[in-house]
């Protein structure tokens, strides 16, 4: 049995391992036009830097799972933390953007690799008694540090490089390998056959890169190209085939009677739905904030700091009231409220001042998601049996990810069409050089962007770029009501679709009491069984913001 400090270390290394992944899910949003202008970059490639990591992360995550079951929970964590801090220090000296993405793809594999395997190491390592508030630790400091990212990518890349971005990683990188070869306890090397579902894990990774690189590469190129309709039927032929395959698997990645469980089922379509929304409103705000508004990177970092305090000082609050009232009404309730912070973002023009307009909107988003984030993590969890919880754990977390991944592309396309069919609207008569006109062109394939039009003669560059920030004004807008859509939808799924589940008195229930899964930020909480499910135990494990 692991001694209290052995206890205490191992937490501390799984914190500091799973907080790299999580902020290097977000770090990057505020460093895309410092990459743009140093690498020469367009939206696309701007998109690809966050979708190459998505990909691999959320396609991977589940798999990453059984490998640690295979070759044990320890061996493979430190493998997944290893290959981070290897493959950061790539991205760091990546001389070009091909390369750059090339890297973030394989980041995303070893934090899928590392992900899962930490939260194995903290379920091997804790007794039950303890393990509700050692997991609810660990999901809110990776809650805080997603936010955290652009703050701490602004700093980095005002007072250094972007480059800056990914080489910091090395501290906590090596901070977790000490922790873990000094502390977390060998016995959790064991090995136990297994067999890994590789056929899944191929076809899902397929079948996510097809659907996101046609997404992608669309506006710009057309449904007839190459790059566009043959990979999307290629993607969705590859995400067709990867549910037959998991129907038949010995051990599915994703199991598929699991959604068999209703509020398992709505739970996981709610969280894709907030999670896209959220995902593409932190993509395409730091980038507009930085890009037309002319905030500089740290500025555009501090606009998403309402949304840390208020989940950081609020989480706890929400999840301690659905213990006690059920989740329905805050996975209603919160995603129709974050929503309504991102629509605030649409009164924003080409100065989109702080205080007027982004402080507010940043407020109400970052209270929505505080009443929706604990509710929902129970309601997915709270019926699953144990043998399926890790299972269901990384369901729940791939869901997530992947809703940010598909939703960066969906909106960017929307976007990106809505920027050049408005470009062409305002710049409709206009008498252009061919310099003016070549810069136009290039400007399509940047939406969000006024720059083009600093090296045109004055004459011109008047009439461009009046041009150019109209139209990024209304593609922005355009893309914030997306999202807005997307998270208000969240809450109409959990309306109709979650039920409270009906708690017995004490008396009734010869299984006792259950860890309930809402209190994610401190403490565990004991609630009474779930009748439906015969009083499975509610593992706690939390959000993916």
């Amino acid at each position: 049995m692991p001694t209290a400090r052995q206890k205490r270390l191992t937490l501390v290394a799984c914190i500091l391992g799973s907080a790299i992944v999580f902020i290097d899910g977000t770090v990057v949003n505020v460093a895309l036009p410092a990459i743009r202008r140093d690498l020469h970059a367009g939206l696309a490639t701007q998109q690809w830097v966050m979708e190459a990591y998505l990909l691999m992360l959320g396609s991977l995550i589940l798999i990453g799972g059984s490998l640690s079951d295979l070759f044990g929970r320890r061996r493979v964590f430190t493998l997944g933390v290893l290959g981070f801090g290897l493959t950061s220090m790539l991205c760091a000296v990546a001389p070009s953007s091909t390369l750059l993405v090339f890297a973030r793809g394989l980041q995303g594999a070893a934090g899928a690799l590392l992900v899962p395997s930490a939260l194995a190491v903290i379920v091997d390592t804790f007794p039950e008694d303890e393990r509700g508030a050692a997991i609810g630790s660990w999901t809110a400091w990776g809650g805080i540090s997603t936010l955290i990212g652009p703050l701490l990518g602004g700093f980095l890349i005002q007072a250094a490089s972007w480059r800056w971005v990914f080489a910091l990683s090395l501290v906590p990188v090596a901070g977790a390998l000490y922790l873990i070869r000094r502390h977390v306890p060998e016995h959790l090397d064991r090995s136990v056959h297994r067999h890994v579902d590789v056929a899944g894990a191929a076809l899902c990774a397929l079948g996510l890169a097809g659907v996101v690189l046609a997404l992608i590469e669309q506006p710009t190129r057309g449904w007839s190209d190459p790059l566009v309709l043959p990979p999307l039927l290629i993607g969705v032929a590859s995400l067709v085939l990867f549910v037959a395959q998991e129907r038949r698997a010995r051990d599915p990645m994703l199991p598929l009677s699991l959604f068999r469980r209703r509020n398992f089922a709505f739970g996981n379509l709610a969280t894709l739905l907030v999670y896209a929304g959220l995902g593409a409103a932190t993509f395409f705000l730091p980038v507009y904030l930085q890009q037309v508004a002319g905030y500089r990177p740290v500025e555009a970092g501090l606009s998403l700091l309402p949304v840390t305090i208020v989940m950081f000082g609020l989480s706890r609050r929400w999840g301690a009231l659905a213990d006690r009232l059920g989740p329905r009404l805050f996975m209603s309730v919160g995603p129709l409220v974050a929503g309504a912070g991102l629509l605030l973002l649409v009164r924003a023009g080409h100065e989109a001042p702080y205080m007027s307009i982004v402080f507010p909107a940043m407020l109400l988003f970052g209270f929505g998601l505080s009443i929706t984030v604990a509710p929902l993590t129970a309601a997915v969890l709270a019926g699953v049996d144990d043998e399926h919880a890790g299972v269901a754990s990384g369901v729940n977390n791939a869901v997530a990810r992947v809703a940010g991944l598909l939703a960066i592309g969906v909106v960017g396309a929307l976007v990106s069409a809505q920027f050049g069919s408005r470009l062409d609207d305002r710049l409709a008569g206009a008498r252009l050089d061919p310099p003016a006109r070549a810069a136009v062109e290039r400007a399509r394939s940047r939406p969000l962007t006024v720059d083009v039009a600093r090296t045109l003669p004055p004459r011109e560059r008047a009439t461009v770029r009046r041009g150019l920030e109209d139209a990024s004004v209304r593609a922005f807008r355009v893309g914030m009501a997306a999202s807005a859509l997307l998270t208000m939808l969240g809450g109409v799924i959990s309306a109709v679709g979650i039920v409270n589940p009906r708690r017995r008195a004490a008396s009734e229930c010869p299984g006792g009491a259950l860890v309930g899964a809402s209190r994610e930020l401190g403490r565990a909480r004991r609630v009474e069984p779930f009748p439906h499910h015969g009083g499975e135990k509610a593992p706690l494990i939390g959000p993916r913001v």
